[in-house]
């Protein structure tokens, strides 16, 4: 049997402690479009084309209408900004206090590396950085 194709990443999740610190860091800092929440569950966001979720796992860890899933420590993601931007980015986020903790050159592109308040490691890159 041939394999289907798969298509792109539709969304991606981290995980939160506290679910109003959360919905201001991404909302209000980051810029991203609270499409729903579920209070002491789950926010949804809107990051381009994709959807990112913030889930409380000791929620969604348990069984109910989706089979249950979680995380637990810090974990990664990360998203695209335009290449003009991307200096910006660095120079807006320790103007509001956020340390960049690292960038990387690749071959294809730049990297920035933070925090988020939960520990979760979030990256901005500049290009999609990875081969075709």
């Amino acid at each position: 049997m041939d394999r289907p194709r798969l298509t792109r990443v539709l969304e991606t999740v981290l995980y939160f402690a506290d679910q109003d610190r959360s919905e201001r860091f991404y909302r209000d800092l980051l810029g991203l479009k609270l499409l729903d929440r579920e209070p002491g569950r789950s926010l949804f966001f809107r990051a381009g084309d994709s959807v990112f979720l913030l889930f409380d796992a000791s929620e969604t860890a348990r069984a109910g209408a989706l089979p249950p899933h979680g995380a637990t420590g810090p974990v990664h993601t990360c998203f695209q900004v335009p290449a003009e931007d991307y200096d910006s980015w660095r120079d807006y986020l320790g103007a509001c206090g956020v340390p960049v903790i690292r960038e990387v050159r690749w071959p294809l592109g730049r990297s920035l590396y933070f925090h988020d308040p939960d520990g979760n490691l979030l990256e901005l890159a500049d290009a999609d950085i990875w081969p075709r």
